[in-house]
């Protein structure tokens, strides 16, 4: 069955293999950014959706500088709770499904067993409280909807920690890496598979969506750069400190750990994303190569 598909933050590094994920399955693809659709008008919402009429509108959309998102409180809730809620009530007018992508910074992240989908949420930080307003407004707004928490985005379309890492690698000679943090790191490609299969189904509800397995970041930046020496042409060359978080205070609070359990995929029949490290491998070498797999 082929649908239509509305892609928000179609230029970001989700979005961006989203709109590819769904061009390969066969799909008519509507991928809109900034320019194409400003979230927070809702009357520019309306009219975009009610001339394409999506089947499924992909929300990936979203306020994500963290930090920023402390001092510039009203912009980010502008962004989360405000613009997905233009783009809800728009759904709901052409009954399309929604898809709204959301984020391990609803928990605390005091926990010490990886967090269920329905699981008591008490976001700490100003992104965090801004994408559950989100949540919340899809749930009460929208009669289909899917709501996708992830963690840890790593793609190529984008910045992101691997990224980050592999070029302070090659440049320093020494990095110090955060080892008090623990998470699931998730690969744009696979989310992006997940999300291309729950937008055919009508397995409404909450998901958590990462790749198998967990890992510190200072774990992380050292996968990255084994398999960066194994795999691909980059060269790791810089030596790996662990520290703390207090030795790096950040305006927003991170969660300490937002491991998460994919309880809503497996209750769901759906299938397990990959073990992390093995889709970091698949990513050295979409990097590598240009080429997805």
């Amino acid at each position: 069955m082929k649908v239509r598909v509305m892609v928000t933050g179609a230029s970001g590094q989700l979005g961006h293999d989203v709109v590819k994920t769904f061009e390969a399955d066969g799909h008519h693809v509507l991928g809109c950014d900034r320019d194409q659709m400003d979230i927070t008008d809702q009357r520019q919402c309306m009219d975009q959706i009610l001339v394409y009429r999506p089947d499924v509108i992909i929300h990936c959309a979203a306020y994500t500088a963290v930090d920023q998102a402390e001092s510039d409180i009203d912009t980010a809730f502008a962004i989360n709770a405000v613009g997905t809620r233009n783009i809800t009530v728009a759904a709901e007018k052409v009954n399309a499904k929604l898809i709204y992508i959301s984020t391990d910074y609803v928990f605390d992240g005091i926990g010490t067993t990886p967090y269920q989908e329905y699981d008591q949420t008490n976001p700490q930080s100003v992104y965090g409280k801004s994408k559950l307003a989100g949540e919340r407004l899809v749930q009460s707004l929208s009669t289909r909807w899917f709501i996708i928490r992830t963690s840890w985005v790593f793609g190529s379309h984008g910045h992101n920690f691997v990224k980050t890492m592999l070029n302070f690698m090659e440049k320093r000679p020494q990095l110090q890496v955060v080892h008090d943090q623990q998470g699931s790191p998730t690969y744009t490609v696979d989310l992006a598979r997940l999300i291309a299969e729950l937008a055919l189904s009508e397995k409404y509800g909450i998901y958590h969506a990462s790749n198998a397995g967990s890992c510190t970041w200072f774990e992380f930046a050292q996968a990255i750069a084994e398999e960066a020496n194994t795999h691909s042409g980059f060269r790791a060359t810089a030596e790996l400190l662990p520290c703390t978080t207090a030795e790096f205070p950040r305006p927003a609070p991170r969660p300490a750990y937002s491991v998460m359990d994919h309880m809503g995929i497996r209750i769901n029949g759906l299938q397990a994303m990959r073990p992390w490290r093995t889709a970091l491998v698949a990513f050295l070498h979409e990097l590598d190569t240009g080429q997805t797999h």
